[in-house]
């Protein structure tokens, strides 16, 4: 699982950060959450929604940009309380979160910029996220992953209703 937050709009406007964890095995975005801003609680409530998704038993690493809300006391009490084992790789080192590096890529690319989204007010774009998100994990297909969206594949894998 990796996580980030992505600044939603341009410098002078209104402001949208996600906070997206991707599931490594097939690039789904397990849960998110998206508020005004990067902050501690945009990123300990996304862990808290990624956890209930895992399957009982289910530990997996969790990579992330160990930013400064990926470091502090609260985040690390929740990794801790769930079982989970951060990445060991340097802050700031980007193939630790290429995951979530890489969907924001394909989130810009496909959608933002071609959407215009930073003339949309917040709240629009929290509904553009929504969208977003839900197209990427049930419609856009992979390669890697036999031409099927992540949720067809896990569908597919006999681990998705």
């Amino acid at each position: 699982m990796a996580r980030g937050h992505h600044p939603g709009s341009r410098p002078g406007t209104e402001r949208a950060c996600l906070s997206p964890p991707v599931d490594c095995h097939d690039g789904k975005i397990v849960a998110y959450t998206a508020g005004s801003g990067p902050n501690a609680g945009l990123a300990d409530r996304m862990l808290v929604k990624a956890v209930e998704t895992l399957p009982e038993g289910a530990h997996p690493l969790v990579h992330s940009d160990r930013g400064c809300h990926c470091r502090w006391p609260g985040w690390l009490t929740l990794m801790d309380r769930y079982g989970l084992t951060r990445s060991t790789g340097a802050k700031g080192c980007s193939p630790d979160n290429v995951a979530a590096e890489g969907f924001f890529g394909r989130m810009k690319t496909e959608s933002v910029y071609p959407g215009r989204w930073e003339e949309r007010t917040r709240d629009e774009v929290f509904v553009l996220i929504d969208d977003c998100i839900r197209w990427h994990d049930h419609e856009r297909i992979k390669r890697s992953l036999g031409w099927m969206s992540p949720v067809q594949y896990r569908q597919s894998q006999g681990i998705a209703a």
